[in-house]
């Protein structure tokens, strides 16, 4: 049995500023307690000899190389603009006046 009660959950939960009802901090106590203890099972499985990972296979790069090519020039890349200012696209601002 972890150290995991009512009261902690209900300070976890101040602490990342959500509001629990009783039943939820019922719930979760039930739910951190077995991941805790799960974690700790996990725990006293391990060895020094076993390297750690975070993937179960070796994860490899599927991308190709990047390598220089042709390039648009800027009038083309701005010829289909609905609107285009100072060799930029122009659109609509989004941000309010205190950016």
């Amino acid at each position: 049995m972890s150290e995991i009660t009512p009261d902690l959950v209900r300070h976890l939960g101040v602490l990342a500023r959500i509001q629990l009802s009783d039943e939820e901090v019922e719930r979760l106590t039930g739910q951190l307690d077995a991941i805790v203890d799960n974690i700790a099972k996990v725990s006293e499985v391990a060895t020094p000899d076993v390297p750690a990972t975070s993937h179960p296979v070796p994860l490899e790069n599927v991308f190709r190389a990047d390598e220089v090519g042709e390039t648009l020039t800027q009038e083309q890349a701005l010829q289909n603009a609905p609107d285009a200012a100072d060799g930029r696209f122009r659109v609509t601002a989004i941000l309010g006046e205190e950016q």
